[in-house]
Formats: C-alpha cells, structure tokens, sequence
C-alpha cells in the first residue's frame, strides 16, 4: 500500500498529515497553491485507502477526515487481527502437537482429521511441509502400525515421501490386517461350528 500511495505522491501527506486550514486569508499565491496541492494528495490518498480494504474496514475509516487518521486507525486494527492471528495459530499448532490416533479409529479418518488441523494451519499462514506432517503422523498412530511404521522409515525417503503416499502405504496395511482378522474370525467360528456339532452328534447317540 505504501509503494501505491507513494507511485501516486502521496504518501508524504499519509506519514506526515494534512492540517485543514480555515483561514486563507492573506496568503500568497504560492502557499495557497501548495495548500492545494497538500489538500489534493490528502483525499488521493484517502481514496486509494477506501479502495484497498473491505466493507468492515470501510466502517472503520469512514469518519476519518485525512489520510493520515484513515491510516493509523488501519494500523490498529490489523495489528490487533495479527494478534489474534497468532493466538489462533499458537492453539491450532498445540492442538497438532496434542493428536493421536484413537483405537478405535481408522486411519483414514485419523489421517483426515490431522489434514483438517494442517489445512487451518496454513489458511493462517503458516509453512508447513509435507515432511512434518508424515513426521507428525507416523508417530501418533497406534501401537497396531509400529510394523507398518519401522517398514516406511526403512524403505521410504520421508524427505519426499506426500501425506498421500502414508495414507496409501498405511491404509494397505490396516486392509490387510482387516483381512486377516477376518480369516480368522472365519476360522475359529468354523472349529466352533464343528465342536457343537460333534456334541450334538454324541448326544444323539
């Protein structure tokens, strides 16, 4: 905004202000010039501040009468939103730091919940790489994937490795894991099936 305001010479009159003057009586030709000019630089300056911002920083500046006032009551007010900027990003951050996966949750969902927190992270402005959120994830799954989680660590470069790509990798594993449950589940249910049939059978007879 300063770089715009000072293209249009008038950023001066926003750092140093304007002082209406009432009384031009008596001056000079030149100052009454001047006093012009100032008063022109002034409203430019005012204008392009009114452009620039939207309709609940307009009610903010709506009564200023130079640009200068206009200015610092901007100043302000987005140094009060940078405050709590930071407050948010400080909570949102503890609460990345504080997640791990539940027990009784997949990882897909547990992988999207921390996307939710990384993704509110960054609307926020801050940095992160995908590095650190594999990182963050991979050491708060629960104690069923420390297989999975050695075998990436050992094969997978996790400087270049995507959230995606853990997803992938993990979520294959829990597949697998889910089948073989399954296959067992089959099993033991099948012997037992065989056990009441054989008392039943030796009851008969």
């Amino acid at each position: 905004m300063r770089a715009l305001l000072g293209a249009q010479d008038a950023w001066e009159v926003v750092e140093n202000g304007f002082v209406e003057v009432t009384d031009t009586a008596g001056m000079m030709a030149n100052q009454s010039k001047a006093l012009k000019e100032m008063r022109t630089k002034d409203k430019t300056a005012l204008y392009f501040l009114y452009q620039a911002i939207d309709e609940s920083g307009f009610e903010k500046i709506a009564g200023a009468t130079t640009s200068k006032v206009a200015w610092n009551t901007l100043e302000k007010v987005f140094k009060g939103a940078d405050h709590v900027k930071q407050v948010r990003l400080q909570t949102l951050r503890a609460e990345l730091e504080g997640m791990k996966m539940k027990e009784s949750e997949g990882v897909s969902d547990y992988i999207t919940r921390v996307q939710a927190v990384v993704n509110q992270l960054k609307l926020n402005g801050e940095m992160l790489i995908d590095a650190r959120v594999v990182e963050k994830i991979l050491r708060s799954l629960t104690n069923n994937f420390e297989n999975v989680v050695c075998a990436i660590e050992e094969s997978k470069d996790l400087d270049i490795l995507t959230v995606e790509e853990l997803a992938g990798s993990v979520e294959a594993h829990e597949q697998r894991k889910k089948k073989k449950e399954e296959m067992l589940e089959e099993v033991l249910q099948s012997k037992a099936t065989i056990k009441d049939d054989k008392v039943l059978y030796s009851q008969n007879f």
